[in-house]
């Protein structure tokens, strides 16, 4: 029954933008599973042993006077709000070839989060179970947490909370400008409001999970590309400390790949928007002007495509601040982050190549936190679905594996062997979310990281797990 729910999965999906969560209040039945949040009360759904909440507001919509400003507490409800269906993913272009589209339209309004959790589990002493917050990618100009693949429903069937979130993208999400810098609306709460998004939804966990049966304490931090980023941000960023006590890294590099930016080229680059907007740099309204431009205006056709065009559109990436985002490398090497346990890897045909910034990036950072005494568990995803013919996993592909999920992205054309690897792999997760070590499932025995011997679990092109010195250093 469990792989047989994704053959209407795929249908159930197209109608979602119809069902959009709605900030109304409406009449519930005696049958449906309520939480009681700090903001109010929200009823969600029971489906084949999973109760899912849908679209709860973990910020204020960050629209007209707080586009561009730190998140602000989301407005809080009487009554019963319906959490039954995705929020809007955040403003953007799509990117045409995704390999998780969205489910939902775009649009400013857009904090919004998602919880799934068994409805008969076991917790820990405190009656409490581990929880898994995901955080998406798309080079911080893409994505959304409404992928059908994303879905934590498999996850929580295992006996962890999972809980997925929106976060600001593209312009919306890291902007700079003069006007904004000298206002100073968020006492130097700048700049990257993507990331500030990332840490208000952490607080939204830490000060609601246990309403939803999840344990404040025990809080796995799970991202990939962009979300990998992320987690490394957040891993030393001063603003989110303490709030989560495990990290998964997929394809997040090494946490080096700021780039040159800064306030001052962020707030070039925000000029020169506004200026390509007619809105000149000493037009004492620029601001103004700017929060009155149509979302779509502010999108400006910008997404990964765009991204990696010449020239260079008019856009700051994710910076530097010293507050919010700081020099990671620099973290890492003065023992200044999180020292939790960490899964790190990449796919084996990932960006860049053996040498590029995904597979080196992550070798890279498995030796450093392993020497500043962080137990790391590294591994390779070398599977490719039975349907695909790629020589070797691309970037992303192991996504919907690490969510037990391959049947939706695959839907008939899935085998028994795509199940075999996404049960293996969403096992270890919850292992680790559960204990901060992957061991104790199917997999063959996962050793801590250690830099001499530098071994690995690849997920290998066979369908198997299995240990060993990296393949890209071993020496013949």
């Amino acid at each position: 029954m469990q792989r047989l729910r994704f053959s209407s999965a795929l249908a159930a999906s197209a109608l979602v933008s119809i069902a959009l969560a709605s900030a109304a209040c409406v009449p519930v039945l005696a049958k449906d599973p309520i939480a009681e949040t700090k903001t109010g009360k929200v009823s969600g759904v029971m489906e084949e042993g999973v109760i899912s909440w849908k679209g709860i507001p973990f910020a204020a919509p960050p629209v007209g006077e707080l586009r561009w400003r730190a998140p602000q507490p989301a407005a809080a409800w009487q009554g019963v709000r319906a959490a039954t269906a995705y929020a809007h993913d955040c403003m953007q272009k799509p990117f045409p070839s995704d390999a998780a589209p969205l489910g939902t339209p775009p649009a400013e309004d857009c904090l919004y989060l998602n919880v799934w959790k068994p409805a008969h589990a076991t917790g820990t002493a405190k009656g409490k179970l581990p929880v898994v917050l995901w955080v998406y990618g798309g080079g911080f100009v893409n994505g959304g947490s409404s992928p059908p693949t994303y879905s934590g429903r498999e996850l929580a069937e295992k006996g962890v909370v999972v809980v997925s979130f929106n976060y600001r993208l593209g312009r919306f999400g890291t902007f700079a400008h003069p006007q904004l810098s000298a206002k100073d609306a968020d006492g130097g709460m700048l700049g990257n409001y993507g990331t500030l998004d990332q840490v208000a939804a952490l607080k939204w966990v830490h000060d609601n999970i246990a309403a939803f049966g999840g344990d404040p304490g025990n809080v796995t931090l799970m991202g990939e590309s962009a979300g990998g980023f992320s987690v490394h941000m957040l891993l030393t960023s001063p603003l989110s400390q303490g709030l989560f006590h495990r990290a998964v890294i997929m394809s997040g590099g090494n946490g080096d790949m700021f780039g040159k930016d800064d306030m001052a080229q962020a707030e070039k680059s925000g000029q020169d928007f506004a200026a390509a907007q007619g809105i000149a740099a000493d037009d004492p309204r620029a601001l103004a002007k700017l929060r009155a431009l149509p979302a779509e205006k502010v999108v400006d056709g910008l997404n990964l495509a765009a991204l990696f065009a010449s020239p260079r559109p008019a856009f700051s990436s994710p910076f530097a601040d010293g507050r919010i985002a700081v020099d990671m490398q620099k973290a890492y090497a003065d023992g200044k982050f999180n020292k939790i346990p960490v899964m790190v890897g990449a796919t084996s045909d990932d960006i860049g190549g053996a040498d590029g910034m995904m597979i080196k990036g992550a070798r890279d950072v498995a030796a450093t936190l392993t020497k500043a005494g962080v137990p790391v568990y590294a591994y390779r995803f070398s599977y490719v679905a039975s349907s695909l013919k790629a020589k070797g996993a691309g970037h992303a592909s192991d996504i919907p594996f690490f969510f037990d999920t391959q049947a939706i992205k695959y839907a008939d054309t899935t085998t028994a062997r795509d199940n075999h690897v996404g049960e293996m792999i969403s096992d270890a997760v919850v292992a680790f979310a559960k204990k901060g070590d992957p061991n104790g499932g199917v997999l063959p025995l996962w050793p801590r990281y250690d830099g001499a011997k530098d071994e690995i679990m690849d997920f290998a092109a066979d369908g198997e797990a299995r240990v060993g010195r990296d393949p890209l250093t071993r020496k013949p």
